[in-house]
């Protein structure tokens, strides 16, 4: 990574300097298919610029990472690669007003999925090629200046084996000679231009509106054809392409559709305009639940809402990341609800998506939504649960504060004002002033500007019958916010059904407000002062309220209400304020009734953390097999084929630990035992194998037979996963060594190996890879891409050793190591806050005994 890093500092320069007129990009990707040394596998790169020089100065430097160089010429001078490429950058000096510049390297292929990522199907042997770029990746395929706020148009071409297809983001067709070739784009930034070439699975449809008429095509590799739903995918496409061309008033942009799901990918998606890539897990190759559907369509929904938020106008650079991501996250969840069958998409926002915006918030990296991003590295780092659901979670908030309809217009002045233009903050902020009426300055410094999360509480007093005389809401936080809220009164009926009575919106400032409009009302059983989850904050409640959802919180009657009661109890438990024990009570208590399964799914993975990082090590035991005996007793109370019942399936194979637990899983597996409706498939077959390897029942051989059931690309990730996570040391040794001493596995297979390794059963196993952490995550930092060293900082941080020593040793390490790079040390900072307030979690719980 030394070298590679660009400053935002450098970029401001480079902007007053230049723009950019045009690219012509030619690929040659033969190189990918036959036999080769793969540690040294190349293509052909050669890369024609033309820029004018708009500021002063007479040199600066065009992005490359790359092998090797084998030409540089600078407006026909032929410069010495050797003298101007120093692997990361060529060196330009010498300028005139109008220049062409023409770079020609080798470049290689990705394993890390950054790049020209290279994939090989192990099922038939097929290559596949995809590029994925954000931030800054488009360097590894092809020379050009790496910063959003240099846009231009693009022409590629590209030579590829006769047997493929390749897509890029304009139309495209192969020539006489054999090279594809594209339409020029519309001016974009480097970020989300976009090679994919290989033998995919590819199927067309079109969307008609009047005289818009937009080329759609779907594909994913051939193995995954036959699991491959294009008509649902289709359909969620063209319903958000309804909404945004009622709501938007500007027709897409970018001619043609494409969305890929591609091996082996970083991200959930890329809006790369007109070729938009995806993670392959989106083709589901057995049953899910409709979660699964919903959050689908939700990231389709979210990058077709790039397409204007971020492709059409653009941040000037990544400290206004959220121009683009926050939008896109609101939007997702938005058309969801409004246009696809989905409609209970706001319900999954409040409990799964803020959830991630919560823990980031709370963390020593928290930033504004608005952040402070210095260089590349900096960015790479703030794609987080700030930018995206917090900033959601914040725009949602603006909906409620400025008022629909003056959102929607807004958005619609800023496309036609600054399209194919890039933005700052202030551009957005003076549009909203002007369609909301609003002082959205003084409303963005407290929200967009400021760093934190507030906690609000409810504060009531009753008269002598009972009749609420004050209700107030407490506001906590660093940064006392302006929130639109509302609060609901809920109370038991005669049929024991806790419903709303009584609901009123206010605007909450200050550390106290009351809310008039309650006064005189009837003591509730509940009170929500969030209740349509309007703006973002963590939400606490009085005793009597608390008391009530310990009782009844099946029994609050509204999906979105009790989504926010139980974020909020989960909230409590993280924050040491509710015992672990007692959440893991709720949950077994009344989890069998929820009937949203996004809800239902979070529950359960706040369950299994309850029990693995915040409940008192002497309890551990007992709670994971109360874990298991709810679940297995909820999966037997479950409709036979229902969705729940999977659910609960993989809940209760997820706590299993006993010997009677573990016989079961052995008997679903080999066809000995049988719960009615329950369709073993083959995810689901994965499922049930992990716990029976991580507890020494499934060894290598038995691991190798469930291979041959599921020779694909996805079995020998699970293979990979279940050999990591045996309960072995020499197991445990070679999975270190494949993931910190290597560089031979994709970054698929490091992600899986790392799942594997770290078993919360297996502490004392690992204990002695805590030291070993600390000594190579700086070597390991310089040495490898910057994913993989993400990956492989968070992933293998020491947490499950929960103890003050490993608190000291953090504490020592970031001590030692303060000129380290500021993104390596932010990770270890994160990894350190969730350490310690999981100790402080488990004093609570321990308390409680």
């Amino acid at each position: 990574m030394p070298g590679e890093n660009l400053s935002r500092d450098e970029a401001r320069e480079r902007a007053a300097l230049l723009s950019v007129d045009g690219y012509e990009v030619e690929l040659d990707l033969r190189s990918a298919v036959g036999e080769s040394d793969e540690a040294v596998r190349t293509f052909r790169s050669v890369t024609t610029i033309r820029f004018r020089r708009t500021g002063t100065g007479t040199s600066t430097f065009a992005d490359l990472i790359a092998p090797s160089v084998t030409a540089v010429t600078l407006n026909g001078r032929s410069l010495d690669p050797a003298e101007v490429f120093d692997g990361a950058r060529i060196a330009l000096d010498g300028l005139e007003d109008e220049n062409t510049l023409v770079v020609d390297a080798r470049c290689a292929y990705s394993r890390t999925g950054e790049g020209m990522h290279r994939f090989v199907d192990p099922e038939d042997g097929e290559v596949y090629l995809y590029t994925q770029y954000e931030p800054a990746d488009a360097r590894r395929v092809y020379a050009n200046f790496e910063q959003p706020d240099l846009k231009a148009p693009y022409r590629f071409s590209v030579t590829a084996p006769e047997e493929w297809t390749v897509w890029s983001n304009g139309a495209g067709e192969r020539d006489a000679g054999g090279v594809w070739r594209f339409a020029e784009t519309a001016p974009i930034s480097t970020y989300i231009t976009c090679v994919v070439a290989g033998p995919y699975h590819y199927v067309t449809d079109t969307y008609r509106r009047g005289d818009l008429e937009i080329p759609l095509g779907a594909m994913c590799r051939k193995g995954l054809a036959k699991h491959f739903d294009a008509d649902d995918v289709f359909l969620v496409t063209k319903q958000g392409f309804d909404f945004f061309h009622d709501n938007f008033d500007f027709p897409y942009p970018f001619g043609k559709y494409d969305q890929a799901f591609v091996p082996e990918y970083n991200l959930g998606a890329m809006e790369n305009p007109g070729m938009v890539t995806f993670r392959e897990e989106y083709v589901f190759r057995g049953k899910v639940t409709q979660a699964s559907y919903e959050a689908r369509a939700n990231v389709v929904l979210h990058e077709m809402a790039h397409m204007w938020f971020g492709d059409l106008v653009t941040m000037v650079w990544w400290d206004d990341l959220w121009l683009k991501e926050s939008f896109a996250d609101f939007m997702g969840s938005f058309v969801n609800a409004e246009a696809t069958r989905f409609t209970n998409s706001w319900v999954t926002f409040a409990n799964n998506r803020k959830s991630w915006a919560y823990r980031a918030d709370q963390l020593p990296s928290t930033h504004p939504i608005t952040a402070d991003i210095r260089d590349l590295e900096d960015a790479k780092l703030n794609f987080d649960g700030i930018t995206y659901a917090k900033g959601a979670s914040v725009l949602k908030q603006l909906v409620a504060y400025a008022g629909r309809d003056a959102f929607l217009e807004g958005a619609r002045r800023y496309f036609k004002r600054h399209a194919y233009g890039n933005t700052r903050l202030n551009d957005l902020l003076t549009i909203l002033e002007e369609t909301s009426g609003r002082d959205m300055k003084a409303w963005a410094k407290s929200w967009l500007q400021t760093s934190g999360v507030n906690v609000l509480a409810p504060d009531v007093t009753y008269d002598a019958e009972g009749r609420i005389t004050e209700l107030a809401v407490l506001q906590e936080g660093d940064e006392l916010r302006p929130h639109r809220t509302a609060v609901g009164l809920y109370r038991l009926d005669a049929d024991g059904a806790l419903t709303r009575y009584a609901r009123a919106e206010a605007d909450v400032t200050g550390a106290r407000t009351v809310v008039a409009d309650l006064a005189g009302e009837a003591r509730p059983d509940l009170v929500l002062v969030n209740d349509d989850d309007l703006t973002y904050c963590k939400m606490r409640f009085d005793e009597g309220s608390l008391a009530t959802l310990r009782e009844h919180l099946g029994d609050v009657t509204d999906p979105l209400a009790r989504a926010l009661c139980w974020s909020a109890l989960w909230n409590l438990t993280r924050d040491g304020l509710v015992p672990a024990r007692d959440f893991v009570a709720v949950v077994l208590a009344f989890a069998g009734r929820e009937t949203e399964i996004g809800v239902l799914q979070m529950v359960h993975a706040w369950t299994r953390s309850a029990v693995t990082l915040y409940a008192d090590p002497e309890w551990r035991e007992e709670g994971g097999r109360l874990l298991a005996e709810g679940g297995l007793r909820e999966l037997r109370a479950a409709e036979p084929g229902s969705e729940h019942q999977l659910t609960w399936a993989r809940f209760f194979a997820a706590a299993a630990s006993t010997d009677a637990d573990l016989q079961l899983l052995e008997g679903l597996l080999d066809g000995t035992a049988r719960i009615d409706g329950l369709d073993v498939d083959q995810e689901l077959r994965w499922a049930l194998l992990s716990p029976l390897a991580v507890h020494g029942r499934a060894d290598e051989a038995r691991i190798g037979e469930e291979l041959a059931r599921d020779d694909t690309a996805t079995g020998k990730r699970h293979q990979v996963r279940l050999l990591a996570s045996r309960p072995s040391a020499a197991v445990k040794a070679q999975a270190w060594a494949q993931v910190v001493e290597s560089d031979a596995l994709s970054n698929a297979l490091v992600e899986a190996t790392i799942a594997g390794f770290v078993q919360p059963s297996q502490r004392e196993l690992i204990a002695p890879y805590a030291e070993k952490y600390f000594a190579a995550i700086e070597r390991l930092w310089a040495e490898r891409s910057i994913q993989i060293g993400m990956d492989v900082v968070r992933g293998l941080f020491p947490g499950l050793q929960d103890d003050p020593a490993t608190l000291a040793a953090t504490d020592a390490w970031l001590t030692s190591h303060e000129s380290s790079a500021p993104a390596l040390r932010r990770l270890v900072l994160e990894s350190r806050d969730d350490l310690a307030r999981a100790l402080r979690a488990q004093e609570c719980d321990r308390a409680a005994e």
